[in-house]
């Protein structure tokens, strides 16, 4: 539904600016800004006011255009300010800026279990030193290695040491920025303790309602796992009814995600849709009442808002719930709105609450995909006409994937660079099982236990599972399933959405300078790639990336590269910190070895532990490193020190000479001090990679 002027759609024109202003607030949120941004924001609201009560005297009729300049300002303003109150680094009572031998906390999520370990985001209540108590705000990451800690749950206090760290910022290029994912959920420090490290002070001290809520979500978890026996097919039903992905397993969420449908495994819209259609039915009889319509609803929304906090107040969620209770309120007075409005008025109130929640993928990808259905539908429907009413209805259907397809492909290849081909025939085939699934599991899980009617539900909720998953694991392995390794500059992102705006509204309005512009723009974009394919293909380079615990050199030489690490390319390390590198520099030719292979390549010769690569030469000194001098010194670029050998550095100069020493993260603390003071003292060039970015350098 394209609005044909702005007047139709004011709550979208005011929330602009407000986003603006959370957008710049997310860059700048420092707290020196929030007391000229204060007293700006109140000096705008006092000449606002001024000029309302002075209407005529100042003649502001003559310029009515200064009306809306100061409330799009006051918004910008206010969209800031949301965001520095929010930050909760800016609050003086946050546990890290008081000292602390301990820490109260309470669990504020619900944990979870994953090899072996638990993981909760915990609220900071207290800072203790000695017997004193002094109150303190923040959230504190925690992960417990301990089989005793299995049975916490939300609300729970502890009793944890001062002893915290901050997150770690991503050290290899291209790797997932998981330090800035966590500070825009205001964590910015973490714990890792063992058994005898915490004690447990208080059970159920959290919100009771919330705490009920996720207490009947794992009864109801538990239900489905009574009648049920495949462990996936549990999975997917604890995540698609209930919003519980704890046991959802990778290959499960890769077939999802390489055929365009991992929206179904994020309770959102559609699936609060289908709670509100069968709640609609089910009380469809008050409508014959004259109050009927107003009890209908106050009925029904309370049953959504419930649902949304069972299923863990997701962005998606939340958004679904606000838009359908707009949309039941005015119903139920017959109102109309427009649609685009309801889901700005959706909008305002989540950021209000938590502006950060702009920066959530699943909030994002949410609102453009409905805002995608309510603008582009209508334009690609009418691409085609068909007189017979089933193929028109299956077009329908098509133009609804097409048009959340399109204005979410942008997004998508921009955080997760792929793009899956059979999305229009996956999306289809996933309708009919979708429902299924829904109304199925929400009666089996309402239902008491009643013989063979459980038990039938139960087996048609798992088979329509087993069956959708078979049929979605088949589109995964078709030829050419997905498109991969899109990597985007956030300047093409930007320029993707532009062309898609400018040929849609080309096909709404027919203007030729909208065609003129979507081609221009597209030459842009092709330019951009080019010249980045083109520097990824012709550039050459060595990266020590920092592993941690394991080693890893990648030699770039155009599209073709050769990995030395310790790590197989099934490793979970491999594709958290190597894979992501290689796939943005669109290496199509990867050679994997160990680091005590010998290798001759036509761009790199390793012999022992001499790798010569283009013009750059590497030494590599390890714990099998011989404490002997030999008798001609070896020339190279690099002295990789890697395995935490124990050799003063003076007996390795006299063996090499070299202009750069790289000291890898595999190197012990006591290790890497060691190395960089004799360094020091020699006046030495090096390079630390523990706790340090990568180091890459290039080679042509």
């Amino acid at each position: 539904m394209i609005a044909n002027h702005k007047g139709e759609i004011p709550v979208v024109i005011l929330l602009i600016p407000f986003l603006l202003g959370i957008s710049v607030g997310i860059n700048l949120r420092s707290a020196a800004y929030l007391m000229p941004l204060a007293i700006g924001f109140a000096s705008l609201l006092i000449l606002f006011l001024l000029l309302n009560f002075y209407y005529s005297r100042f003649k502001v009729y003559k310029r009515r255009w200064l009306g809306g300049i100061i409330i799009h300002l006051l918004l910008f303003l206010a969209g800031w300010i949301a965001v520095m109150n929010n930050n909760e680094l800016n609050n003086s009572g946050h546990f890290s800026k008081l000292p602390a031998q301990r820490l109260l906390v309470r669990i504020n999520n619900e944990p979870q279990i994953k090899n072996g370990l638990i993981h909760f985001t915990a609220n900071v209540v207290a800072n203790i030193n000695q017997k004193h108590s002094l109150p303190a705000t923040g959230t504190l990451m925690i992960t417990i290695k301990d089989s005793a800690a299995v049975h916490m749950a939300y609300g729970d206090e502890l009793l944890v040491p001062g002893k915290y760290t901050a997150i770690d910022p991503p050290f290899n290029p291209a790797e997932f920025n998981y330090k800035k994912y966590l500070a825009h959920q205001n964590i910015y420090y973490q714990e890792f303790l063992y058994p005898g490290q915490y004690r447990l002070v208080q059970s159920h001290a959290g919100n009771m309602f919330m705490a009920n809520a996720l207490a009947l979500r794992l009864q109801m978890v538990e239900k489905l796992k009574n009648q049920m026996h495949n462990p996936n097919a549990i999975a997917v039903a604890s995540t698609l009814i209930l919003g519980y992905k704890a046991d959802l397993s990778e290959d499960v969420l890769q077939a999802y995600s390489k055929t365009g449908t991992i929206h179904v495994l994020s309770v959102s819209g559609a699936h609060v849709a289908i709670i509100w259609a069968l709640l609609a039915f089910m009380l469809n009889f008050l409508n014959r009442f004259g109050p009927g319509r107003v009890i209908k609803a106050i009925i029904i929304i309370p049953i959504i808002w419930y649902y949304a906090m069972l299923t863990g107040f997701s962005p998606a969620v939340c958004r679904a719930a606000v838009m359908i209770s707009t949309v039941i309120i005015g119903k139920t007075y017959n109102r109309y709105i427009n649609n685009l409005n309801i889901l700005a008025i959706s909008a305002f109130i989540l950021l209000l609450y938590n502006p950060l929640l702009i920066t959530d993928v699943g909030f994002q990808l949410s609102y453009l995909a409905v805002a995608g259905l309510v603008v582009l539908q209508p334009v690609v429907y009418k691409w085609f006409t068909f007189s017979n009413k089933w193929i028109d209805k299956l077009w329908a259907l098509c133009s609804v994937s097409i048009a959340a397809q399109v204005i979410t492909f942008p997004l998508s290849a921009f955080y997760f660079h792929q793009f899956p081909v059979y999305f229009l025939f996956s999306n289809l085939f996933i309708i009919i099982p979708t429902a299924v699934i829904m109304y199925s599991g929400i009666f089996y899980l309402l239902l008491p236990q009643i013989p063979f009617i459980s038990a039938g539900l139960a087996w048609l909720l798992e088979k329509t599972i087993l069956l959708m998953n078979a049929v979605l694991a088949w589109f995964e392995h078709l030829p050419f399933a997905s498109i991969n390794k899109i990597w985007l500059t956030a300047t093409e992102y930007l320029l993707l959405y532009a062309i898609i705006i400018c040929f849609f509204y080309f096909l709404y309005d027919r203007k030729i300078w909208l065609l003129r512009a979507g081609i221009a723009l597209i030459f842009l974009l092709a330019v951009s790639i080019s010249i980045k394919t083109y520097r990824s293909y012709t550039t050459n380079s060595i990266a020590f990336l920092n592993l941690r615990k394991n080693m890893g050199i990648i030699f770039k030489n155009g599209n073709r590269a050769i990995v030395l690490t310790n790590l197989t390319d099934t490793d979970k390390n491999y594709h958290y910190s190597i894979q992501p590198y290689l796939d943005s520099c669109k290496i199509n030719d990867i050679s994997l070895y160990q680091p005590n292979q010998d290798i001759r390549s036509g761009f790199l010769r390793k012999q022992d532990n001499f790798i010569q690569f283009r013009n750059r030469s590497i030494a590599v000194v390890n714990k099998d490193y011989a404490d002997t001098i030999s008798a001609i010194k070896q020339k190279t670029d690099y002295l990789y020190i890697t395995g935490n050998p124990k050799i003063p550095l003076a007996i390795i100069n006299k063996n090499h000479e070299y202009h750069n020493i790289i000291i890898d993260a595999t190197n012990a603390p006591k290790t890497v001090q060691f190395i960089a003071d004799q360094a020091r003292a020699l006046h030495g060039n090096y390079v630390i990679l523990k706790r340090n970015k990568s180091f890459i350098t290039a080679s042509n």
